[in-house]
């Protein structure tokens, strides 16, 4: 084991700088290694020379026996407790629901039966995981102060509901992008066969990575004859679609591709040229990226895997669609597998308090970082959502991973974030929440009472 110390700094939405604290780090070489969960002091008991523990006991006594706190504790401890000893969580289900499930009872009435141990954890993580995704989408950005890759990763987690301010007005971002509007990163021109994205890799300011854009757009679901204004000219998504199948070579890194053609791309099995005359076909692309290593790649490899996902579950339903029937071959066969031994992993190295792995699918870690273990555990789980079926979300470990992203959304209230950290977690937290629960209630509120989100890289990959 080692043990280091350095600086943690804890930036504040005013601008205001927090003392430094020095901070221990652990880090092992195995998952024996338990490094306790950093606590955020009330908001109310920030910046304040006063001695730490009384001002946060005044601040926080009054929450502290609260019904909603109680019910809250609860349900983390009902969800720890479950996957490791399930009759204990079921005699602690009793207990609470004696203790505060029935406040809304008349005195002597035993005709009402307490609701069964699913409901009420149905009912606690929907709240949960609306109060998190409402909160985020009101973190605001700016036309002329924030860039396309924030502002196209704040697009994929909420498609036209994300809001953003341009020219003194707050419109919804995407179709101020689609109607030409500028944006520092948002570089798009005409080609010999199409519209091209320029790739200003390292930047975070434009397209990251290949064919980016248009695979966001892919998932948001708009359809491939959507109008996109580039250089005044009127053009579509699908002239997108036909530059990046021009573009495609040996070796590429097709993750962001495979998206958008399994999306766009009919029949999913059709064949197209490339600028270097090879013919190709989407599993060709599929085969490619399965064959990749994840360790290598970007953000541990989760684009990678939710491309391959993706992909797949397109290709099941096309199939589906199509009346076909029997085992998957090919490049089809390679990304199953990879994505099953992926799943197995993530749940493997799943830390104690329901987060992912920092280390993604190489081994258990965690660290003192919050905005690391928004991260990881933000990525991880968006492709959790992708390739899992409906009753796996259920199962416990990914019930504790929910509600653990949650309680990291909880903890940065009052933290600029990275975006890609941001909305890569909130994209999934809305995944989630529409397969289990249906579609997300309307957007209240304008994007201007929540901190900005921000580039602020500090070292954290795209």
């Amino acid at each position: 084991m080692i043990l280091e110390t350095r600086q943690f700094a804890c930036y504040v939405p005013k601008g205001e700088f927090v003392s430094p604290e020095p901070v221990m780090r652990v880090r092992a070489r195995s998952s024996d290694c338990r490094v306790p969960r950093r606590r955020a002091i009330a908001p109310c008991c920030q910046n304040r020379r006063w001695p730490a523990a009384p001002l946060l006991l005044a601040c926080e006594l009054p929450k502290m026996f609260s019904i909603a706190h109680v019910r809250r504790c609860w349900f983390r401890t009902f969800l720890r407790m479950s996957a490791r000893r399930p009759i204990g969580a079921g005699c602690l289900f009793v207990v609470a629901s004696l203790l505060v499930g029935c406040s809304s009872s008349e005195p002597g009435d035993t005709a009402q039966s307490q609701p069964a141990a699913p409901a009420a954890i149905d009912d606690a993580l929907k709240n949960r995981l609306d109060d998190a995704i409402n909160f985020t989408q009101k973190r605001h950005m700016e036309a002329g102060v924030n860039n396309a890759w924030q502002i196209v990763h704040g697009i994929l987690a909420y498609g036209r509901d994300l809001k953003i301010k341009a020219g003194g007005n707050v419109v919804p971002a995407l179709d101020y992008l689609l109607e030409g509007g500028q944006l520092r990163g948002w570089t798009l021109r005409p080609a010999s066969h199409g519209v091209e994205a320029i790739v200003e890799s390292g930047t975070k300011a434009g397209q990251g990575h290949k064919d980016q854009w248009i695979g966001y757009m892919s998932l948001i679901g708009l359809p491939p004859d959507q109008k996109l204004i580039v250089q005044e000219r009127e053009f579509t998504l699908m002239d997108m679609l036909t530059q990046a199948q021009w573009e495609v070579q040996d070796g590429m890194e097709a993750s962001w591709t495979i998206m958008a053609l399994s999306s766009y791309l009919s029949p999913l099995d059709a064949k197209w040229t490339a600028s270097n005359g090879k013919e190709w076909q989407l599993e060709q692309l599929v085969a490619m990226e399965a064959a990749q290593d994840l360790a290598e790649s970007p953000c541990g490899g989760t684009h990678r895997l939710y491309g391959l996902a993706m992909a797949l579950n397109n290709y099941l339903a096309d199939r589906a669609k199509r009346g076909e029937t029997g085992p998957l071959t090919g490049g089809w066969l390679a990304a199953d597998k990879k994505i099953k031994d992926s799943i197995a992993l993530a749940k493997k190295h799943q830390q104690n308090d329901g987060t992912f792995s920092t280390q993604f699918f190489i081994r258990p870690a965690t660290s003192t970082d919050i905005s690391l273990q928004l991260h990881a555990t933000g990525h991880t789980f968006e492709f959790l959502t992708m390739a899992l079926p409906d009753e796996v979300l259920r199962e416990p470990w990914m019930v504790r991973a929910a509600d653990a992203l949650c309680r990291l959304f909880d903890e940065t209230r009052s933290m600029e974030l990275e975006c890609g950290a941001l909305y890569h977690a909130a994209h999934g937290l809305i995944l989630y929440r529409e397969r289990l629960f249906g579609p997300l209630p309307p957007f209240e509120g304008s994007p201007d009472q929540a901190p900005a989100a921000i580039q602020a890289s500090r070292g954290v990959p795209q």
